[in-house]
């Protein structure tokens, strides 16, 4: 089947049968019940996912020809006219204006970027400085505030990871983005996904998820999500590994994390895997050059419509979707300028937005579905699988005076605010029937006060 990259998402669909566990007692948002977990502080997360991202290697001028090779119906534009590379110079621009505008989320490195060279070693074309002085950017200005992924190892040609080099068959099969991963299991999966992550390590980046290439896994997702589960945790040691594959930009449609494969809640090595979901198409600039994007498909510049205002609008996490090519896009930054219309309409419209990477997304979410509080009598005890900062609840009596103790621990009393929207840890704002509590979370059992 002739699926083109990414936008096989739009039509894959879910497909698994995961077993996705909410919290116990019928707490969880959207309940009728005396507590409401809420977002993170009380407010929206944000989050950016830059795909085909890497050190130097322009994904789109090397990778085009490949899959011309397998498709060539389909890639007929001059990938000559692309740069070959995307200068750090650039980098080291967009790095420092999304640490001074507060942006976070998910930067891919490909370990093996169309199968030029390895990023842990050396990639032809390029000096060793010039391979490790872009290393150190990343390092350095990049991960602070974003993720790293590996895009599995190329991106293009699958690898044969008993020899290090690539399949020789350009149909398919032996593409990263088509169907080669449709039907492997998960511990083959787990093992090639493994080989890409131990890249990164061996470069010095660190890593709690990973991104799928254009089709990769679509119709394999239970085992794709297993396979994450399994590699993220052998190579990292990560205690909830996190990936992103699909996007859903249809209006309605849930865009939360999917909590996948829960297991051991009750020990001491709690398990699961969280997908997350994007919520806009390739609106910076596509990835190959050919089309511009538009600013009002997210946000319009009256601030009223776009898809990030409807998602907003409905409290969930907002995670954009860009390639890294078509935020250089031809080398004239027409992507990065749109970008930064976007986030100037959303700090014009909202007070009340939170930038976040997606391992902290994915934390959240997972401490979100599977914390368990039960109310008795004035007390609501908790018992957590995992800890995690700024775990904000809604409880819909008055409350006088809470204070929350874990196992161990002293008690804690919270400090009353006037103000919701400045909300931090241990913050308590009561209004006439109800009240917002903020405390960070800490894995095991605890209980608040709320006489």
């Amino acid at each position: 089947m002739d699926y083109t990259r990414r936008s096989f998402v739009k039509t894959a669909g879910m497909g698994s049968a995961a077993l996705i566990t909410s919290g116990p007692c019928g707490m969880n948002p959207g309940t009728e019940s005396d507590v409401e977990i809420l977002n993170p502080y009380d407010r929206v997360p944000v989050s950016l996912i830059i795909d085909d991202s890497t050190c130097l290697v322009n994904m789109a001028y090397f990778g085009i020809p490949q899959f011309a090779e397998v498709f060539p119906d389909q890639y007929k534009q001059d990938w000559r006219k692309l740069p070959r590379e995307i200068p750090d110079s650039f980098v080291r621009e967009f790095g420092e204006w999304s640490r001074e505008n507060g942006i976070k989320g998910k930067y891919s490195i490909v370990p093996y970027p169309a199968c030029t060279g390895w990023i842990s070693r050396f990639i032809p074309g390029w000096t060793k400085k010039e391979l490790e002085e872009s290393l150190d950017l990343v390092r350095n200005l990049i991960a602070p505030n974003w993720d790293i992924h590996p895009e599995m190892v190329s991106h293009t040609r699958v690898i044969d990871i008993t020899t290090g080099k690539p399949f020789p068959f350009a149909t398919p099969a032996y593409m990263e983005n088509w169907e080669w991963s449709q039907t492997k299991s998960t511990d083959e999966l787990a093992s090639y996904q493994a080989y890409a992550l131990e890249i990164l390590k061996e470069a010095g980046l660190p890593c709690e998820g990973l991104t799928t290439p254009g089709g990769y896994g679509g119709r394999n997702q239970d085992n794709l999500a297993l396979s994450t589960l399994q590699a993220v945790r052998d190579v990292y040691g990560v205690e909830i590994p996190h990936y992103f594959r699909d996007v859903i930009t249809e209006k309605g449609k849930s865009v939360k994390p999917q909590v996948l494969f829960p297991s051991g809640l009750g020990s001491t090595d709690p398990k699961c895997v969280v997908s997350i979901l994007g919520c806009t198409d390739d609106w910076f600039g596509n990835w190959d050059g050919l089309s511009a994007g538009s600013a009002d498909n997210m946000i319009t510049e009256d601030l009223l419509s776009g898809r990030l205002v409807d998602v907003i609008g409905k409290g969930e996490p907002a995670i954009m979707v860009c390639h890294w090519p078509g935020i250089y896009f031809n080398g004239l930054k027409t992507g990065f300028n749109i970008l930064k219309e976007v986030v100037t309409r959303l700090k014009s419209k909202y007070d009340n937005l939170i930038w976040m990477r997606l391992n902290e997304i994915s934390r959240y979410w997972a401490a979100r579905e599977l914390t368990s509080m039960t109310l008795s009598g004035k007390k609501l005890l908790i018992r957590a699988p995992f800890s995690v900062s700024g775990f904000t609840v809604r409880v819909r009596f008055p409350v006088r005076n809470p204070w929350i103790r874990f196992a161990g621990e002293e008690i804690r009393p919270f400090n009353r605010i006037k103000d919701k929207k400045g909300i931090r840890s241990h913050d308590w704002y009561p209004a006439a029937k109800s009240s917002i509590l903020c405390f960070d979370l800490q894995k095991g059992s605890g209980e608040i006060s709320l006489s």
